[in-house]
C-alpha cells in the first residue's frame, strides 16, 4: 500500500515492526509511517482561506480481484454501498490541534479506476482534508500592518505641492512598504507601491506651470477653479482686484480731503500740457506702471495653477482614500471563510484529556 503522488519519493517503510499472526490464519501488520504529499494553495483570499487537500491511497502491485481496499467504517459488503463517501473518514484521536490550521471535513471515498489495458478494476480510497486558516496571527502581523503604512499615503495630500517633504514622505512609505514586503515575501502576494509617486509628479507638474509655458483653457479654469472646489468643499479666499481711485490731500492747515483722480489712461491725453521733461517722467512711470500690472497679472495666472495643483491634491485624495477603503474591505469581505460559522473538528487526542496548555506541561 502506497499513497499516491507521493511528494518525498520514498516509499520504504521507516520502521519495521513484528507482524501479529492469530490462529485463524489471520495475519495483522500495522508498521508506522510517515507520508508527503502536496496539494494545489489558492492564496485568492489569502490569509482568510480554505485549502482542501486529497490523500489517494491504492496498491501499485496487485488489482481489485487480488486486493480489495475497504475503508473501516464501511460496514456494508454491497460493492454499490462501498463506493458511498463516508463523512468522518479520518481518526483524528492522535491528532494534535495545529496553530495555523482548523480543520474541517475529512470524508473518505473508494473509487475503482479501469484502465484500457485491463479489465480488473483497481481500487483506492481518497481522503479529502478540508483546512481553514487561523487568521489571528496574519490580521495582527500582516494586514494591520500593511493597511496603516498604505493610509499614511493619505498625510501626503495634505503637505504643500512645493514641498520638499512630500516628496521625501512619500518616499519613505514606499520604502516601508518595501522592507515589510521583503519580509514577509514567503507569505504576501504581489502588490503594486508605484501609484502614489506618479500621483505626485502629475500635481507638480501643475503646481509649477507659469503663464510663459503653459495658458490655461477656458474648460480648466471651469472645472478645477469653479466646479470642483464646490464639490471637494474648498474655499478660495477673493482678492480685491479694484484700485482705489481716491487720492489723500493733506493741506496746510491740517485737513485731510480726499480727492477722485481720473484712471492713468485718461491723464495721457492732456500729456501735451506739460513739459518734455514731465511727459518724459510720465512716460517711465507708465512703463512702470504697465510693467507692475504685466507682473500682477503674470502672478495671478501662477497662483491659479498652483489653485488648480491644490484642487488635484485634493481630488486625489479623495480619490486614494476612497480607493484604499473600498479596496481594503472589498478583498478581504470576498473570502468566504468570513463567512464560514462551521466549527473545527476536534481531536481526541491528549488535548481532549485536559482544559488547557498549562494542565499538559504540569503533567
Amino acid at each position: 500500500m502506497n499513497i499516491i503522488h507521493s511528494a518525498d519519493g520514498n516509499y520504504e517503510v521507516t520502521l519495521m515492526t513484528k507482524a501479529a499472526l492469530h490462529w485463524t490464519g489471520l495475519v495483522r501488520w500495522e508498521p508506522p509511517a510517515i507520508y508527503k504529499s502536496s496539494c494545489l494553495i489558492n492564496v485568492e483570499f489569502f490569509p482568510f482561506d480554505e485549502q482542501l487537500c486529497s490523500l489517494k491511497f491504492g496498491s501499485w502491485t496487485y488489482d481489485g480481484l487480488q486486493v480489495d481496499l475497504t475503508h473501516a467504517e464501511q460496514k456494508d459488503e454491497d460493492p454499490a454501498k462501498q463506493l458511498e463517501p463516508i463523512e468522518d473518514g479520518i481518526d483524528l484521536k492522535d491528532f494534535y490541534r495545529s496553530v495555523e490550521w482548523d480543520i474541517l471535513t475529512v470524508p473518505a471515498r473508494k473509487t475503482e479506476k479501469r484502465y484500457p489495458c485491463c479489465t480488473e478494476p483497481y481500487p483506492d480510497i481518497t481522503f479529502q482534508i478540508t483546512m481553514r486558516r487561523k487568521t489571528l496571527f496574519h490580521t495582527v502581523n500582516l494586514i494591520i500592518p500593511c493597511v496603516a503604512i498604505s493610509f499614511l499615503t493619505v498625510l501626503v495630500f495634505y503637505l504643500p505641492s512645493d514641498s520638499g517633504e512630500k516628496i521625501a514622505l512619500c518616499i519613505s512609505i514606499l520604502l516601508s512598504l518595501t522592507v515589510f514586503f521583503l519580509l514577509l515575501a514567503e507569505i504576501i502576494p504581489p502588490t503594486s507601491l508605484v501609484v502614489p509617486l506618479i500621483v505626485t509628479v502629475i500635481v507638480l507638474n501643475v503646481h509649477f506651470r507659469s503663464p510663459s509655458t503653459h495658458t490655461m483653457s477656458p474648460w480648466v479654469r471651469k472645472v478645477f477653479l469653479n466646479i470642483l472646489p464646490r464639490l471637494l468643499a474648498m474655499k478660495r479666499p477673493k482678492m480685491d482686484k479694484e484700485l482705489s481711485n481716491h487720492l489723500l490731500i493733506r493741506s496746510c492747515n491740517g485737513f485731510e480731503t480726499f480727492e477722485l483722480f481720473e484712471p492713468f489712461e485718461k491723464t495721457l491725453e492732456y500729456s501735451n500740457r506739460y513739459s518734455p521733461e514731465v511727459r518724459k517722467a510720465i512716460d517711465g512711470v507708465r512703463y512702470i506702471a504697465e510693467h507692475l500690472k504685466r507682473e500682477d497679472d503674470e502672478s495671478s495666472i501662477r497662483e491659479d495653477w498652483k489653485y488648480v495643483a491644490l484642487v488635484l491634491d485634493r481630488l486625489f485624495l479623495w480619490i486614494f482614500t476612497t480607493a484604499c477603503i473600498v479596496g481594503t474591505f472589498g478583498i478581504i469581505l470576498q473570502a468566504p471563510a468570513l463567512y464560514d460559522n462551521s466549527k473545527p473538528l476536534k481531536a481526541a487526542g491528549i488535548e481532549g484529556k485536559y482544559n488547557s496548555y498549562d494542565e499538559i506541561i504540569s503533567t
